[in-house]
C-alpha cells in the first residue's frame, strides 16, 4: 500500500508515534511518504530521553522511507535544509496526497 503520513507537531510523543507507525509500515512493505509542516519541521530537532524521535527518524530514512518538509514552514522557523528535513512545497504534498492510498496526519 502507498501511505502518506502529515506530521504538524512538535510534540515529542506524538512525532515518536508518527515515526514509529511509519516504520511499521515500512517493515511490513509498505510504501511510505512523509512530508512534515508546521512545527512538525521541528521533528529532528526534539530532544526526549521517553520518546527517542532521531531514533526513529533515523531508521525511517535508514528502511529508505522518503521524507520531505515544508519549505516555507522551515524558512519562518529559520531552519535549513538537512538530511533530516529535505527542502519540498505544496506541491509535493499535493503530490503525496494524490499518490497516497491511504493519508495519516500527526498533530
Amino acid at each position: 500500500m502507498k501511505l502518506g503520513i502529515v506530521v504538524s507537531t512538535n510534540d515529542p510523543e506524538e512525532v515518536w508515534n508518527a515515526f514509529r507507525f511509519a516504520n511499521v509500515a515500512l517493515g511490513k512493505n509498505h510504501t511510505v511518504r512523509v512530508f512534515l509542516v508546521n512545527k512538525g519541521v521541528e521533528a529532528e530537532d526534539i530532544k526526549s530521553e521517553r520518546f527517542p524521535v532521531k531514533d526513529q527518524l533515523q531508521q525511517f530514512l535508514d528502511n529508505k522511507g522518503e521524507l520531505l518538509a515544508c519549505g516555507t514552514c522551515m524558512k519562518n522557523r529559520q531552519k535549513q535544509e538537512s538530511n533530516f528535513c529535505p527542502i519540498a512545497t505544496m506541491n509535493d504534498l499535493l503530490e503525496i496526497v494524490e499518490w497516497a492510498e491511504k493519508l495519516v496526519t500527526f498533530g
